[in-house]
């Protein structure tokens, strides 16, 4: 819904709310459902109303659990049976600054200070670690932000007698247990009122009369970052962005400036506003995200352009380039099939509002950046959360490159008549093991973020996955593809829970960078021989319907399992058995299992 996308208006929000969720539940289904425990040091009523709308806005159902008014320690910490049975995915930990217990004063010395700093810290450090021993979830915890007062003038911030200075390094250790600890993510509250304002932010009078922490319109601010971090941890992110290159990576119309004429680079201002944009695109492709063009070009002209100008962007740094006369939404549409992503995966960033408004109503669930100014356009794409970023892998790293080496890979399958000979011709060679503790956050990522080859969609924390790994009640499987073309990294996973001699295959999955290789018949090869070796005779696997797992329908009945019960909705129960007589089914791939 455009109304919930930034920059939405927080008083609309505000105001609309039931009439925008009775919306978004009629427009929307096959919601991801979660449960998310807010325990807050105030009245925080608004930011769950509105965290509400910008989750479902995203896919994601969430039930809520509220704490009474700061009581959010005593509900962390001390038995709770309410909140024991709610058994929550997410606890959310609402704390500001008005929360601090043990505050500085200028009589102490150095000593006195760290003691009051390590006394704060340890109380919510206690909060954390009962919360993730009690209920092995998600913990999302805000930062403190900056008073709108300094005590000691521009010396608040650098003397330890300074409650800046104090709130400051309280943070830096809550970042510091949010670097050593997965499952526990920072709210940035210091940025969101720096970026509110904080005069405008902090209200005396809302907090005496009501312990509201904050001005009530910057409280959707909080619930659109809370909402980006919940939905990138639930593989909701976009993917991709699509750029068109006239006004919008560079300025002017190189079709009738020609190469000379553009303006990108430090010789002009105009040329600087459009350089930095490229520096910045260039940092966010280095965290995965797929840079894309689509251009109302010559071909020629626009590589040209690309890779004779002042920017810093070149050929190298995109997986495909549409450059040719076709709408900008059949470019979009076709980027999707090209790189196996839904429509739905891409941001467009165009300077014409009329390509923008085209785009949007013929390319289902695209992210549009609605802004024609060059200056915007930073602010813009970050503001959106559309690339929020929780859990960064190394793999994400070469994802530009891995999607060009997919490219190759289809080229490739011209070349050959038979398909057979196509797949052997790749020269791929798997390694299939057991899940290990260096790929726990690449196996949980791709459990959040595989969405059309997957049969059951569930979702795998990492201390989910942890502790799967590490039950000999499980079995649990991996797969690195690799072919002449390179490295596809872990492209699949199953885990099976052990039941007598019974294995019920509650995750399988693959990155649909991979489809057609034989892939999927490797795996459940695997699966098999890793069943024999535990004297399991019988599979039992469901095909859990959702708006984007069809291609996944008739896979369990490809394998050669048997349907045992289909309901209305289209879930199926299969089984496969016999395991003793199972003949191995992938013949393209050679294995290190």
């Amino acid at each position: 819904m455009k109304e919930l996308e930034h920059p939405y208006k927080s008083e609309y929000v505000i105001s609309k709310k039931k009439q925008i969720k009775r919306l978004l539940l009629e427009e929307k289904n096959n919601f991801t459902n979660i449960k998310i425990a807010i325990l807050a040091g105030s009245t925080v009523n608004e930011v769950k109303d509105c965290l509400d709308l910008f989750l479902l806005n995203n896919g994601i159902k969430a039930d809520f659990y509220m704490s009474e008014y700061n009581r959010f320690y005593e509900d962390a910490v001390f038995e709770n049976s309410e909140l024991e049975e709610f058994a929550p995915d997410i606890v959310y930990i609402f704390t500001s600054f008005r929360n601090i217990s043990n505050d500085v004063d200028m009589s102490m010395n150095e000593e006195e200070i760290n003691h009051r700093l390590i006394l704060e810290y340890d109380k919510y450090k206690n909060i954390w670690q009962n919360i993730s021993d009690k209920y092995k979830s998600i913990i999302i915890q805000n930062n403190f932000e900056y008073p709108n007062f300094r005590i000691l003038g521009n010396k608040d911030i650098s003397d330890s007698h300074g409650f800046s200075n104090y709130l400051m390094r309280l943070n830096e250790k809550f970042y510091e247990y949010a670097r050593n600890n997965s499952n526990f993510y920072i709210c940035d509250l210091n940025y969101i009122a720096a970026n509110f304002g904080l005069n405008k932010w902090h209200s005396e009078k809302l907090y005496a009369l009501y312990k509201i922490p904050c001005d009530v319109m910057a409280m959707p601010d909080i619930a659109f970052n809370v909402a980006n971090i919940i939905k990138s941890i639930y593989g909701k992110n976009k993917k991709a962005l699509a750029l068109d290159l006239d006004n919008t990576l560079w300025g002017g119309v190189i079709s009738e400036d020609g190469i000379d004429g553009i303006k990108i680079g430090p010789e002009t201002a105009e040329g600087e506003i459009y350089l930095s944009f490229q520096k910045y695109l260039k940092k966010i492709k280095d965290l995965g995200i797929i840079l894309n063009v689509v251009s109302k070009n010559d071909e020629s002209v626009a590589l040209n352009g690309i890779d004779n100008t002042d920017g810093v962007l070149k050929q190298d740094d995109f997986v495909s380039i549409k450059a040719n006369w076709d709408t900008k939404a059949d470019n979009i549409n076709a980027l999707s099939k090209e790189l196996n992503l839904g429509a739905d995966s891409f941001v467009f960033v165009d300077d014409n509002p009329m390509e923008r408004d085209i785009v949007a109503k013929n390319v289902n669930g695209v992210g549009i950046i609605d802004e024609s100014l060059p200056e915007r356009y930073i602010n813009a794409i970050d503001k959106s959360g559309y690339f929020e970023i929780t859990n960064f892998v190394k793999e994400d790293l070469d994802k530009s490159k891995k999607y060009k080496e997919n490219i190759n890979r289809e080229k490739e399958i011209s070349k050959f008549v038979d398909y057979k000979d196509y797949l052997m011709s790749l020269d791929m060679k798997a390694i299939v093991k057991p899940f290990e503790s260096k790929y726990y956050e690449r196996v949980s990522q791709l459990s959040n973020k595989s969405n059309q080859f997957n049969l059951t969609t569930k979702r795998y924390t990492i201390e989910n996955i942890k502790s799967i790994a590490e039950n000999d009640e499980y079995i649990t499987l991996y797969g690195k593809l690799l072919d002449k073309f390179g490295d596809n990294g872990i492209v699949s996973l199953a885990i099976g829970k052990i039941n007598d001699d019974e294995l019920d295959l509650e995750l399988f999955l693959m990155s649909c960078r991979v489809l057609k290789r034989d892939m999927e018949y490797l795996m459940l090869d695997e699966i098999v021989n890793a069943c024999k070796k535990r004297n399991i005779n019988r599979i039992v696997a469901r095909y859990l319907k959702t708006e984007k797992n069809a291609m996944v329908k008739n896979l369990l009945s490809d394998f050669g399992f048997d349907k045992l019960n289909e309901n209305e909705n289209g879930d199926s129960e299969w089984e496969l058995k016999d395991l003793v007589n199972y003949k191995a089914k992938c013949k393209c791939i050679k294995v290190e299992s």
